[in-house]
């Protein structure tokens, strides 16, 4: 399991930014700190997957210290470390029943927390099992 560092940026008025030294244009925002995290998770585990599939490179994990020491994040208010598990893991294509009306259920909240459908019913998965985040 890989560890990468997340810097968080917040201006008056907005959502809380999340950047990542090591995977420039990779970045997220969530209203409150939890849902920058969430967000910072998927939008980590999405873009080395994305690396991957291209067959460009995965750096090395920077450390808290050089991250602080890099210009462009020197103003950062906090920092994540966001886990991401072997993210070499085959995608599998599911075909599921469900009713109209749970189906407009999941996609309104979906929405909501600004998640794809299959990224929602992944976490809400997570949560059920007790591995929120991971």
């Amino acid at each position: 399991m890989a560890e990468f560092i997340a810097a968080i940026h917040k201006e008056e008025g907005s959502d809380y930014g999340v950047s990542f030294p090591d995977f420039p244009g990779c970045v997220t925002a969530g209203a409150t700190l939890e849902e920058a995290r969430m967000q910072a998770a998927e939008a980590l585990r999405g873009h080395i997957e994305i690396n991957r599939e291209y067959g460009d490179p995965v750096p090395e994990p920077s450390t808290l210290e050089e991250v602080k020491a890099m210009e462009d994040f020197r103003d950062a208010e906090a920092f994540f470390v966001i886990h991401v598990p072997d993210v070499k893991e085959k995608k599998v294509r599911v075909n599921i029943t469900l009713t109209q009306r749970d189906l407009r259920l999941i996609d309104l909240k979906a929405r909501q927390r600004k998640l794809s459908r299959s990224a929602f019913l992944v976490e809400a998965a997570r949560k059920e099992a007790g591995l929120a985040g991971g």
